[in-house]
């Protein structure tokens, strides 16, 4: 009996030297011109620790075969080129012969059509071996090699060419084998867009979810029941890791031959051919990091990986929560810079290329954006991976459309994560990214921020680009960062401001700094662009020229704090909020920091800073909206707009010149000072959000919303808090951001140090209530 092996690369080419080392009359047959010449040169050479040893055969070109085939035919040819090697067959074979599908993926369906489906029988093979070159194989190990009927039986004729195939074995039940293998398949792929190995890749448990989830979706699709094999469970996958990474560790072959093909072969992978067809959204992601990589605009890195789990994260985290708005897969971004392969989060009101601008709204437009804003170019240029848009309230105005829905709170999902930037601040808060985008009107970075417990900056007014943001106000709108930590709000806003010392990288020689930071215009100081102390690192230690030492001239870093009594004694201030901002400025004190209780007038009727706000806010955002259809905005939304368009010309230019008197008299506040600090909200996350603008006084944006009227930056740092999370909110000179994020950073060294309770509980110990009005 002639063996005809069609494909002699790292499977077919193990095979027929097999066969032929072991006695049978083989014809190899590959579409390589130079294959076949080195074959019929110097015959096909296994190497490897398994064994070595050359035997001589000959080979033709696909359009050489014989014009009849009555033996068996073995297929070993990559999944994309099925449809090929079918049509050689088709119309060729007779008598007894049939076809032996040694291939990746589920390839029978297409023989068949070629050959008839009583010709073809499925393999399941599991051993490693890669091509070295042409002609010649490395084989890594020995192991699962599984023949069987497509029914799931095993024949005479099964049996026969298991007894010619060195290591083969007849079994029933071949094709959940094969979809077990699929899903196996499934982990590999996601493995190879990186630079791990197979073994490590399984073994890191920062991939653990995804690797399972991509399986996952595949035995989903099973028609049949899948099989284990090799240490791969289908009934455990995650107790599958362990055991296939000890599995790949005894191999010689490291990488897969998906990642050989996309980095030493240079050439396409069978992934869009044997996962493709099948539904999945992590599966989906996977082919479309390999088709980026195959067309030359990505390389395998561990990145590529960071980026799947991300993806698996907001499915499996994010969209529970309604956090997650359009996921983007394989976004474009720069192959280097100071965000490399960092998944950041946008809100949905910030303008991403080729995806549609929801802004929470069904009455947006669907079209996608054109063009990237200019916060999202820049994270894209600094290699970030914008992966997701967020959700929001809708256009970011303090309603929650009912058709939308809002977003949950991680901590405990019967609550709200806040607005406007709920989506980015529950995205951070679960887990899924560590860095992400929002905008600031009133407190609707912050906010979030405190309820969700992560932190959340709205910088100096001008010094983050809206261009391509939705306005809402646009005097009082602010683009800014929700994040794990200050010092990744270090990272984002040295980017989306232009700002290298803000990453403590540059020198005093090299900071001319963009134009349009160091302006009047912009709010920006030109004395902050040569003060390179960016913040203190991981470890505590703060670089050159970085603020006063601790007690004693050694230590950390202490500032001086303005406590803000009248804010602490607000009524809207809970029991709890009140307990963990007074916690954490005492843990300041007894760490050397001098804490100054200070009171002004402006101080004295914080109710009448939110008045001012929601007329700038509501007029502006009338006008932003005139002429829009509003039939569909969300009940809330359209009286705020109603309240806007009330607004008189009087009143409106008595609320700026308002806002110019608390400009003055915030600044004045911090003269002595580093930072002001208070609550960032007086109450814990309640169930839904509260209204804004509509003369309900729930006074959540009563702290926030001031330095959106006068440009402050401000930040919101999370604090150890009975129940759900609180924030102590930090305010600094405008235009000094960078001051402001060394002080919030030693800060959040101060309250994370051993012994204090840096998360707050998932669940609430008391449920947090909005306040009565007062």
């Amino acid at each position: 009996m002639r063996y005809v092996v069609l494909g002699c690369g790292a499977i077919g080419g193990t095979v027929a030297a097999g066969l032929v080392r072991d006695g049978h009359d083989v014809l190899a047959c590959d579409a390589d011109p130079d294959v076949v010449a080195a074959v019929n040169a110097r015959g096909l050479r296994i190497e490897g620790p398994v064994e070595n040893f050359t035997v001589r055969l000959p080979a033709v070109l696909p359009g050489d075969l014989p014009p009849r085939l009555d033996g068996p035919v073995l297929v070993a040819v990559k999944s994309q080129h099925t449809a090929a090697a079918a049509a050689v067959l088709a119309g060729r074979m007779g008598g007894d012969g049939f076809v032996v599908s040694l291939q990746n993926g589920l390839n029978a369906g297409q023989l068949a059509e070629a050959v008839g489906p009583g010709r073809v029988v499925e393999a399941f093979v599991n051993f490693g071996a890669d091509v070295t070159g042409p002609g010649v194989v490395l084989r890594g190990s020995r192991e699962t090699f599984l023949i069987g009927e497509l029914d799931g039986s095993i024949s005479a004729r099964v049996r026969a060419v298991c007894a010619d195939i060195a290591d083969a074995k007849p079994a029933e039940h071949i094709m959940g084998y094969l979809w077990g293998k699929e899903a196996y398949g499934a982990m590999l792929a996601a493995i190879a867009v990186s630079d791990l190995s197979i073994a490590d890749g399984l073994a890191d448990p920062a991939y653990g979810p995804l690797l399972v989830e991509v399986a996952r979706e595949v035995l989903d699709q099973a028609p049949v029941p899948v099989m284990a094999f090799d240490g791969f469970d289908p009934a455990d996958l995650p107790g599958s890791l362990g055991p296939l990474a000890g599995f790949n560790r005894r191999s010689a072959k490291t990488h897969s031959g998906i990642y050989r093909d996309l980095m030493v072969r240079r050439r396409p992978t069978e992934v869009p051919a044997h996962l493709g067809g099948l539904a999945g959204p992590m599966l989906a992601r996977v082919v479309e990091l390999i088709t980026e990589i195959e067309q030359g605009r990505r390389t395998c890195e561990r990145a590529n990986l960071d980026l799947l789990a991300a993806y698996e994260r907001a499915e499996r985290l994010g969209r529970p929560l309604g956090a997650v708005v359009t996921v983007i897969g394989a976004p474009s971004r720069a192959p280097d810079g100071p965000l490399a392969g960092r998944p950041v989060a946008v809100k949905d009101i910030i303008a991403v290329a080729g995806v549609p601008t929801r802004c929470g709204s069904p009455a947006s437009d669907p079209q996608p954006a054109a063009a990237d804003a200019e916060l999202v170019a820049r994270l894209r240029a600094a290699g970030a991976e914008v992966f997701a848009t967020a959700q929001c309230l809708e256009y970011a105005a303090g309603f929650a459309n009912p058709q939308i829905g809002d977003t949950r709170n991680p901590r405990d999902p019967s609550r709200t994560s806040g607005g406007s930037s709920g989506g980015s601040a529950a995205l951070v808060a679960a887990g899924v990214c560590d860095l992400a985008i929002g905008t600031d009107t009133g407190g609707s970075i912050r906010i979030p921020a405190a309820y969700c417990g992560v932190v959340g900056l709205k910088p100096s007014y001008g010094l983050v680009p809206v261009q391509g943001v939705f306005p809402l106000s646009p005097t009082c709108d602010h683009a800014g960062t929700l994040t794990a930590s200050v010092s990744g709000t270090r990272e984002l806003l040295a980017v989306l401001a232009s700002r290298a010392d803000l990453l403590g990288l540059a020198h005093p020689a090299d900071l001319a700094g963009p134009d349009d930071l160091a302006d009047e215009a912009s709010g920006v100081d030109p004395a902050d662009l040569a003060d390179l102390a960016a913040l203190g690192g991981p470890d505590g230690a703060d670089e050159p020229g970085g603020p006063p030492p601790g007690p004693g001239g050694t230590g950390p870093a202490v500032f001086t704090v303005g406590v803000l009594a009248a804010q602490l004694a607000d009524p809207s201030v809970t029991p709890q909020v009140r307990d963990a901002v007074s916690g954490a400025v005492s843990a300041l004190a007894e760490a050397g920091w001098p804490v100054r209780e200070l009171t002004a007038p402006w101080l004295d009727d914080l109710p009448a800073w939110e008045e001012t706000l929601a007329v700038i806010v509501a007029r502006e955002a009338h006008l932003v909206h005139a002429g829009r259809d509003q039939s569909r905005y969300a009940e809330g939304t359209r009286a705020l707009l109603a309240y806007g368009a009330s607004v008189g010309d009087d009143q409106f230019a008595r609320a700026l010149r308002r806002r110019e008197e608390l400009t003055a008299a915030i600044e004045a506040s911090l003269a002595g000072v580093d930072v002001l600090a208070g609550p960032t909200v007086g109450y814990q996350a309640p169930e839904q959000d509260p209204p804004f603008g509509l003369g309900d006084d729930n006074a959540e944006g009563r702290f926030t919303g001031p330095y959106n009227l006068t440009g402050h930056p401000a930040i919101s740092v999370p604090v150890p808090a009975a129940g759900l999370p609180a924030g102590l909110q930090l305010a600094g000179r405008r235009g000094r951001d960078l001051a402001l994020l060394r002080a919030a950073a030693a800060a959040e060294l101060v309250i994370a140090r051993p012994g204090r309770d840096r998360g707050p509980a998932a669940a609430p110990a008391v449920p947090p209530t909005v306040p009565p009005a007062t």
